[in-house]
């Protein structure tokens, strides 16, 4: 690192933190629609099966306790995707922060809080995330408690 300014080094840093902040939202954004589209599809399929059962049938009753589980992971996700967003114009607003330095007088914490307040959108993403696994976790247990009534293949009956 000899023959480097320690600023020049601090200043690319600084310049290229909240790009690459974007870029990781950007494809968080795309992997949580993904999600949010499988979860709608799923839910069609689901509701399709549930007309198609004549009234009374067992099935029905577990394919709404689902539904609403679906229903709830699709309103979590759905915030999911909104606070990824907002991080992501945070994260912007921190460029367009240093950038303007250059031209007006900016708050030298102004960049940080903005910075900061990305980083806080995509850790509430990430709590939201770990909330719409555990529902998803739900989902399946009701799915092999109706599959698996009568006992696992090659085990006991189950409780």
């Amino acid at each position: 690192m000899d023959g480097l300014d320690p600023s020049s080094i601090q200043l690319i840093g600084t310049a290229v933190t909240p790009a690459v902040m974007v870029s990781g939202c950007g494809i968080l954004a795309t992997g949580l629609d993904n999600q949010i589209s499988r979860i709608t599809a799923r839910m069609r399929d689901m509701v399709r099966e549930w007309r198609t059962l004549p009234e009374g049938h067992a099935r029905r009753a577990l394919l709404r306790e689902e539904v609403a589980i679906m229903d709830r992971r699709h309103a979590i996700l759905a915030r999911a995707i909104g606070f990824t967003y907002a991080a992501l114009l945070s994260f912007v607003v921190t460029s367009l922060l240093y950038l303007l330095r250059r031209s007006i007088a900016v708050p030298e914490g102004l960049p940080v809080m903005s910075f900061s307040l990305g980083v806080g959108l995509l850790g509430s993403t990430a709590v939201l995330a770990l909330a719409s696994l555990r529902l998803s976790r739900r989902a399946i247990t009701l799915e092999g408690e109706d599959l698996f009534r009568d006992g696992r293949p090659g085990g006991p009956p189950a409780p």
